[in-house]
């Protein structure tokens, strides 16, 4: 019985996972993300030798940082400064002899969630709060990319800052007043000198309102029917978080319809359950 294999590929952690032509999902490996290329790689090679057993492979889906060309499959995750122009796809596809679909890994989750997360809307906005923010759009069943392929950078989005400590907001990226800088784990880090999960709830509500101001203007821009939001942030924040973004988007919301926001169905696993999804059918 041929089998479909999913690829999580992070800064941080490698996830692996196998599934069967239903989408059923048989086995998963996870491990830390080596910090080398070879490594790396190597690491990959036996994480879908343990999951895929003796079975053929039928196709691989792979989700991993940008910044990358999806139609080449050729990558260089920010946060892998010894992954720079790898020709993913090509090693996959020469591998194992199978189509290697690979993708930004907010997009991938993105249709994880759309395909997989019960979600029925037309327009549907995805968005990762994690160590960083990004996100995806998904448009009739089909992602929305920017010219020439390019990937909307969600968290990159302007958002003046109103916390308590305004002088410690500052974006990897170079550019001031960045939503990634408020709201993520390492905005929030650096903002707060302390985890997102040791916020107060005073704390909590600054980042809510940021979030949801960012999500006004998303919502501005594309009226979508549903946003739903996923990653360690998003999903370890809850209702404290949830609560105060639809609060600031209903009071700030003006002249399109407010869209139903909320958590991913899916978890931790949108971007592994995405992988799966373009192995079986692309994007």
């Amino acid at each position: 019985m041929p089998v479909y294999i999913g690829l999580d590929i992070g800064g941080t952690k490698c996830m692996v996972a196998a599934a069967d032509a239903a989408g059923r999902e048989l086995a998963r490996a996870r491990a830390e993300t080596p910090t080398g290329l070879r490594e790396g790689l190597d690491l990959l090679h036996a994480m879908i030798a343990r999951v895929a057993g003796d079975a053929p492979i039928a196709g691989i889906g792979a989700a991993i940082g940008g910044p990358l060309d999806y139609a080449t499959g050729l990558v260089s995750p920010l946060h892998q400064p010894e992954w720079r122009a790898v020709p993913l796809k090509a090693i996959m596809e020469a591998r194992y002899g199978c189509p290697c679909a690979v993708d930004v890994d907010t997009n991938v989750a993105a249709l994880g969630e759309y395909r997989l997360g019960g979600v029925t809307a037309d327009r549907f906005l995805y968005m990762t709060v994690s160590t960083g923010i990004g996100g995806g759009f998904v448009v009739d069943g089909s992602l929305y990319r920017g010219a020439g392929g390019a990937h909307p950078e969600l968290g990159h989005q302007s958002v003046p800052p109103r916390c308590a400590h305004p002088a410690r907001v500052a974006c990897e990226c170079g550019a001031p007043d960045c939503l990634e800088a408020l709201a993520s784990g390492n905005g929030i880090r650096r903002v707060y000198g302390k985890p997102a999960e040791a916020l107060t709830d005073a704390e909590w509500a600054e980042v809510a309102y940021h979030l949801g101001q960012a999500l006004r203007n998303l919502a501005a821009i594309y009226a979508p029917g549903v946003i739903t939001l996923g990653g360690g942030v998003a999903v370890g924040g809850g209702s404290r978080l949830l609560d105060g973004i639809r609060a600031t988007m209903a009071a700030h919301t003006r002249l399109v319809p407010l869209p139903d926001v909320r958590l991913s169905a899916l978890g931790y696993d949108t971007a592994l359950r995405g992988a799966i999804s373009i192995a079986m059918h692309g994007f």
